[in-house]
């Protein structure tokens, strides 16, 4: 069970720098078509916009802010402190 735990703790992890990502590359404002960086860039928006959609349509932003990104790394970081710490319990 560990290892599940572990395993699960470095998914959440990695999402939540994917979702990082979203929001530095919002503001530096990068083709999903360049030839170099596209793909990357596609894959980026196509990892985070099934979490990011529905938070959005629930805080939509405010006064040009996007504050979706702080509700959903917070919301992960919850669901993976709870399903990680159970894990961990039942081992």
């Amino acid at each position: 069970m560990i290892a599940v735990a572990n395993t699960i703790n470095i998914i959440f992890r990695i999402y939540g720098f994917i979702v990082l990502a979203r929001v530095l590359l919002s503001w530096v404002r990068v083709s999903p078509w360049h030839p170099t960086w596209g793909p990357i860039i596609r894959f980026i928006y196509q990892a985070t916009d099934p979490i990011m959609e529905p938070v959005r349509r629930l805080l939509p932003p405010m006064g040009g802010l996007d504050f979706s990104p702080i509700l959903v790394l917070l919301g992960l970081d919850l669901i993976r402190g709870v399903v990680v710490t159970a894990l961990y319990n039942l081992a």
